[in-house]
């Protein structure tokens, strides 16, 4: 029966019905005994009486199920497998009067001949397990849902658009994880009227990319600028009835106008995003207003602080100086103020918004959250109700197999920055920014790369890169002395004659030709050698710039006139201009962790 359904009918919080087993961190479903139903085996206590017990009153059933491995089959209990979270709380007096009548009904049933066993204690896994159990990725405004969930239910509150072929087709535990997390302005929903133009079809008004790195011990959250100008691809979408159509790109455009303007859906926002970035996206979340409202409210407010008092009568913030918890109204017009924080523009509104976000990360990971079945519910209610998907997460379990990816990164090691910028050089009054062409690429190279924005590090990890730059350590050969062939392999189209040019030109590699493109295309540039080229292979990597993760040896030395073979990559820009990543982040971006509290200036 569905656990919802049968909450309405008994007038009971259909979150007061699961509650956590602490044996096996699993929520269970505790539905209240009915009419008719059989009459549940005894409970263990009773089962433990004294010889003096008489048979009636020795086989009465308990007033109170215990869980755990030792209790009886519960027929008013359902698991659900994989799906875990805090600690049992929200039952409140109920719990507390039946356990009373249980101990009263065991005294009446005959003196007990065994000692109550002890309370087991949580071990460090279980601990884990109830830790992470409950939180489904919660980005921008906010994706939170249960480890409980009613798969019918829940599974018909989420809306998906389709992907356009935009994406990698869908998140895999064997590599970086990207999702793009998108807030529109559109005007929808009750009470949203007010808020600028109301016939608005909507603009990417809010984009973040957030980056999960490979091994999951960190992740990257960058902010796109919605005035950022840039080129708008052409992106092939799919339209209501069936067909497809091609939306021509515009270059030159703000970014905002890659959602909503000229039909365009989120698949093309991913494909403008892959273009400035160089990252393909593998999921897309938008949220409106509405979710904004909805999901703070489910967790009863979110935390900011404010340097200096805010009043913006465009956004209807008006705030004292301090602390506050913020939710519905209040936190929406939090996170659209920018005329009274900062330089008043969208880049101020971007570090309030970057704040916001990490105290609703905290929030969302703190007990109060995760050990609240209510709020739980709560969540998932509001998260599926208020967000749009692309359609390889449209199932709940797959947005909960994604949320328990996510939800593993440490909040120390998030990092939210902003793509770095500067004001547009073309424009006497400064109304839009371009990229900052010195920092941005270094920022771009350090997400595909999987170059944690903080310290974070792990023994393992630590051990490979060392093997890897060793790669790039010993004698170089002369430039004169360096035989390669290169290909194209997914870098844009002449890239190939171009690193030909600028190796034989400016670095003097004469022996080297363009084989044009290459049999497969490649994720990034790869430079494939023989342990007798080593050297040549290190002084390669020298001149472009390689990384040491790009150097491919075989395993059997080459013939003298044997060429190395370098293939460009999407990750290949221009010559000349470096591909490792840096090891840190440029200096004076802006950055915050997520787990630290900052005040809004």
């Amino acid at each position: 029966m569905d656990a919802q359904g049968r909450g309405r009918d008994e007038g009971i919080d259909p979150a007061d019905q699961w509650v956590l087993n602490p044996d096996t961190g699993d929520y269970e479903l505790r539905l209240t005994p009915s009419t008719g139903r059989s009459a549940a085996p005894a409970s263990p206590r009773s089962r433990r009486s004294g010889s003096g017990t008489s048979g009636a009153a020795a086989s009465a059933p308990s007033p109170r199920r215990r869980s755990g491995p030792e209790a009886p089959p519960d027929e008013g209990r359902t698991s659900v497998p994989g799906q875990r979270g805090g600690r049992r709380s929200g039952r409140g007096d109920r719990d507390d009067a039946r356990q009373s009548s249980g101990r009263a009904a065991g005294r009446a049933a005959g003196p007990s001949t065994g000692r109550r066993r002890p309370k087991p204690k949580k071990t460090a896994k279980k601990k884990a397990l109830v830790w992470t159990g409950g939180v489904l990725a919660f980005l921008l405004v906010g994706v939170g849902t249960a480890g409980y969930l009613v798969y019918q239910h829940f599974n018909g509150n989420i809306t998906s658009v389709s992907s356009d072929g935009a994406g990698t087709g869908g998140f895999s535990k064997d590599r970086p994880i990207n999702i793009l997390v998108i807030g529109t302005d559109k005007r929808t929903g009750k009470g949203n009227e007010g808020y600028g133009d109301k016939g608005s079809v909507g603009h990417a008004d809010t984009t973040i990319l957030f980056h999960v790195s490979k091994d999951r011990t960190n992740a990257t959250a960058l902010s796109i600028p919605r005035d950022l100008i840039t080129d708008i691809p052409d992106c092939p979408t799919d339209q209501s009835d069936g067909t497809t159509k091609d939306i021509a790109g515009t270059p030159g455009k703000r970014f905002n106008e890659s959602l909503g303007q000229s039909g365009r859906t989120p698949s093309c926002t991913m494909r403008t995003i892959t273009e400035i970035t160089g990252m393909k996206v593998d999921h897309f979340m938008v949220a409106d207003f509405n979710a904004v409202k909805t999901m703070t409210a489910a967790v009863e407010g979110v935390d900011v602080c404010l340097a200096k008092d805010i009043d913006d009568p465009d956004s209807h913030l008006k705030l004292d100086k301090g602390e506050h918890t913020l939710d519905g109204e209040q936190a929406l017009a939090f996170l659209r103020t920018r005329h009274s924080v900062g330089f008043g523009g969208d880049l101020s509104r971007i570090e309030i918004q970057q704040q916001f976000l990490g105290s609703l990360m905290r929030k969302l990971k703190s007990n109060e959250t995760l050990t609240s079945p209510t709020k739980m519910w709560g969540l998932a209610e509001a998260g599926t109700k208020a967000l749009t998907v692309d359609d390889k997460i449209s199932d709940i379990n797959q947005l909960r197999k994604l949320g328990m990816e996510l939800a593993s990164v440490d909040p120390k090691n998030i990092t939210f920055t902003t793509v770095p910028v500067i004001d547009n050089p073309t424009e006497k009054v400064k109304a839009t920014v371009v990229l900052d062409e010195t920092k941005a690429p270094q920022v771009f190279s350090m997400m595909r790369e999987d170059v944690s924005f903080t310290a974070v590090e792990k023994q393992e990890k630590a051990a490979a890169k060392a093997k890897d730059a060793a790669k790039l350590k010993g004698e170089m050969a002369d430039p004169a002395d360096v035989r390669v062939d290169v290909f194209n392999g997914g870098a844009p189209a002449g890239s190939a004659q171009e690193a030909l040019d600028w190796l034989q030109n400016e670095e003097g590699v004469l022996k080297s030709a363009n084989q044009a493109n290459a049999p497969e295309k490649v994720a990034k540039t790869q430079l494939v050698y023989a342990p007798n080229q080593a050297d040549q292979a290190r002084r390669l990597a020298d001149l472009m710039g390689l990384s040491a993760s790009a150097l491919k040896p075989t395993t059997t030395d080459a013939g003298a006139m044997d060429p190395m073979v370098l293939t460009l990559g999407p990750d290949f820009k221009e010559a000349g201009t470096p591909l490792a990543a840096p090891q840190k982040a440029p200096k004076d971006i802006q950055q915050v962790q997520a787990d630290k509290a900052v005040c809004a200036k």
